[in-house]
């Protein structure tokens, strides 16, 4: 069985787009292969910033022979039908078999297709994918029609078994597939042949060219580090750099530099933001001071001189570049000590949504709701408020105008600086958070309200203007939004009606845009008749808006998002979002784990069964008697051992569910309502429900009710798969 080298040579790759076309590169070409009638035993895919390589070991040498037999039409079909079964199996008409059925005769095809060799298949497959490589940007170069992400200028394709390496046959635009490759841009030694990956990857690292991703990284940082260590300091880790830097290099080589002593007093983030974005340094902090004093390059060449030169070039950059940050910061910091009074008149400016108004605008909405959520966390609500006004005027900084991924950041030094309390300062910096799922929940009490109600507003504030996500669309990452609302208020066990906050604001909002339209048409001269109040409807026995029941609905997907993330069915969240409170997120998850832990039982499991038989003979008894069979149960009517046991049984049940669910003790609730599972099997082994005696028949109808009435006060077993 052959092995297959594929080699695509270019100019640098960007390193954000290796990882993609690594796979892209294994997964086309495999699937190709195996489409065409090829097997393999392994394929691995590898990257460097000239070329993208994959290796596919254990091919097979040929693809089967292939006969299938089509049904066509019946021999008395009409002309054009049978012309278009005859276009569709590229057969003549002579070469079509007639058989016998019970319908008569009817036209078979028997198409046999030879098996083809690897070479030819590998060739179509290599120079289709090619042609439609799905990079996220690409170029075309020249006269040829070729486009790729930046211009190819060689192809490896070599095929290898027991007689040698065989190259594949194959030119694209031009470009004739060969042996042939080459090392390093510098330190490379020429052209070179190769005849199959292993030879391929040793000849590549005598050339300086690391072909794995994953062992440049592994060097960069054991290199970094060592650096680092021999000088009494360490790396700050982060993973993100590590893996573009590895896709900027072929030889990776770290060298270590100081920062000037001048700009050591600079907050240690806009260092290494700095540092990273415009040069894609590694900080070094010095352990004893907690100060960032040194970077680490990595180089793509070994430099006779062991890169004093590099260093040296790297360091009048890093200077200048950091001149602009201290410049930056000192000028930010004036501000800051004067009151911030600067940033805030500068945000008046700043619009927010043309329809939702300017940035200070909606800091005061959100100073208003923080004030309302700041008692359901326990924080002071003028502390609260205060932090809310403070927390985005870092966005009219410098700093954060030239690095706006440290907004917060700033804000809590540029907060600080003013004169403001630690508590406040840390809100300033946590609202934003979590942005991602990779980040960490607020806990302190002021920064959980603020950032809960800056995300509610900008969720109430884009649902009021009917700007919401529509499928694979949410310019205002509005999913992201709603997903960090719920892991702020389950990180904090924050209980609150989420529907009557969303109300609340949601009318907050349209009042403000009401009156920005009524003084837009005060000032042009115009009249302005007040905007109409919104639907409303029922949601837990209140009225509400129906937006705000709609973006509670939109929660609720969320939160099942979230909660298959954590091993939750979504029927059993089905099951609880059914019942009363499903807008208190806290409670609505522990009655989920609650249910979900009893469902991993094995009574848990079997009382769905014997729940919803007694629902549905309970319901068809009631659709056909045209009555409710809901009260008055008595043991005194009871005929067999079983049906007495069930009357104990429910008497029991109910009286551990009634108490565990006032405490909100989901987990004894579904504990007792589990251990109903035996008297109810016992009960329909050996009872006939529909007994008779219409008196016994009703009392038992009325039992039925009772194991209805106590399971659905827990959860909506209905909703239950199985």
């Amino acid at each position: 069985m052959p092995d297959l080298l594929i080699e695509l040579f270019s100019e640098e790759i960007p390193a954000r787009m290796q990882a993609r076309a690594r796979e892209d590169l294994r997964r086309l070409v495999t699937d190709g292969l195996v489409e065409a009638g090829l097997t393999y035993a392994s394929a691995g895919a590898f990257s460097t910033p000239r070329r993208l390589v994959l290796s596919v070991e254990g091919l097979t040498g040929e693809s089967r022979p292939v006969r299938e037999e089509r049904k066509g039409p019946s021999v008395s079909a009409p002309a054009q039908a049978v012309e278009g079964f005859l276009r569709s199996t590229g057969l003549t008409p002579e070469q079509l078999e007639r058989r016998a059925d019970k319908k008569g005769e009817t036209f078979y095809a028997v198409v046999e297709k030879p098996g083809r060799q690897a070479s030819e298949i590998v060739a179509e497959v290599l120079e289709a994918v090619i042609r439609t490589f799905p990079w996220p940007k690409s170029m075309r170069w020249g006269s040829g029609t070729l486009r790729w992400v930046r211009p190819l200028q060689s192809i490896v394709c070599l095929l290898s078994d027991e007689t040698g390496a065989h190259v594949v046959p194959l030119t694209v635009d031009g470009i004739v597939a060969g042996n042939v490759t080459e090392g390093h841009r510098f330190m490379g030694n020429g052209r070179f042949v190769v005849n199959g990956f292993d030879d391929y990857a040793v000849k590549l690292k005598r050339a300086k060219v690391v072909l794995d991703s994953a062992e440049r990284e592994a060097a960069i940082w054991q290199g970094a580090q060592n650096l680092a260590f021999a000088s009494g300091m360490e790396v700050v880790a982060d993973p993100g750099l590590l893996a573009e830097v590895a896709g900027l290099v072929e030889w990776p080589v770290p060298l270590m530099g100081r920062i000037g002593e001048a700009f050591l007093s600079l907050p240690p983030e806009v260092l290494q933001t700095s540092m990273k974005e415009h040069q894609k340094f590694f900080s070094v902090r010095n352990p004893k001071t907690g100060r960032i004093e040194g970077f680490v390059t990595v180089a793509n060449i070994e430099a006779a001189d062991g890169g004093e030169v590099i260093l040296k070039g790297n360091q009048k950059v890093l200077a200048a570049r950091l001149s602009d940050a201290k410049f930056f910061w000192e000028n930010d910091l004036r501000v800051a000590k004067a009151g911030m009074g600067e940033w805030v008149e500068g945000l008046k400016s700043v619009t927010f949504q043309a329809k939702l108004g300017s940035q200070a605008e909606r800091i005061e909405r959100i100073a208003a709701l923080a004030r309302e959520i700041a008692p359901l966390v326990g924080a002071d609500a003028d502390d609260t408020e205060r932090a809310a006004r403070i927390a985005k005027l870092d966005l009219r900084s410098a700093m954060v105008g030239e690095f706006p991924e440290l907004q917060g950041v700033m804000g809590r030094y540029y907060a600080l600086e003013a004169g403001e309390k630690a508590s406040i300062a840390d809100a300033a910096r946590d609202h934003w958070r979590p942005k991602g799922e990779s980040d960490s929940v607020p806990t302190e009490p002021v920064s959980v309200a603020v950032a809960l109600a800056d995300k509610i507003d900008t969720l109430a504030g884009f649902w009021a203007i009917d700007e919401k996500p529509t499928g694979s669309k949410d310019p205002y990452a509005l999913r992201r939004a709603a997903l960090g609302v719920i892991r702020l208020v389950l990180g904090n066990g924050v209980r609150s009606s989420l529907v009557v906050l969303f109300d609340g604001h949601l009318n907050r909002v349209l009042a403000e845009a009401a009156e920005r339209h009524a003084a837009e048409a005060r000032k042009h001269g115009g009249d302005y008749a007040s905007a109409t109040g919104t639907a409303l409807t029922e949601s837990d026995g209140r009225m509400v808006s129906t937006n705000a029941v709609d973006l509670l609905s939109f929660f609720h997907d969320r939160l099942k998002v979230y909660l298959k993330d954590q091993g939750i069915r979504h029927d059993i969240i089905d099951a609880c979002l059914a019942m009363p409170g499903n807008d208190d997120l806290t409670l609505l998850v522990k009655r989920a784990e609650a249910l979900a832990a009893v469902m991993k039982t094995e009574d848990g499991a079997n009382l769905i069964q014997g729940y919803k038989r007694a629902a549905n003979i309970l319901s068809q008894a009631e659709a056909k008697d045209g009555v409710e069979y809901s009260f008055g149960a008595d043991p005194k009517f009871a005929e067999t051992d079983e049906e007495r046991a069930l009357f104990a049984a429910l008497d029991q049940a109910e009286a551990a569910i009634a108490p565990a669910m006032a405490q909100e003790d989901f987990g004894t609730a579904m504990a007792a309502m589990a251990a109903l599972r035996a008297p109810i099997d016992a009960f329909f082994t050996t009872v006939q429900v529909n007994s008779d005696n219409a008196i016994v028949r009703r009392n038992r109808l009325n039992l039925l009710h009772r194991i209805r009435a106590i399971c659905s006060g827990v959860a909506d077993l209905t909703r239950i798969e199985g």
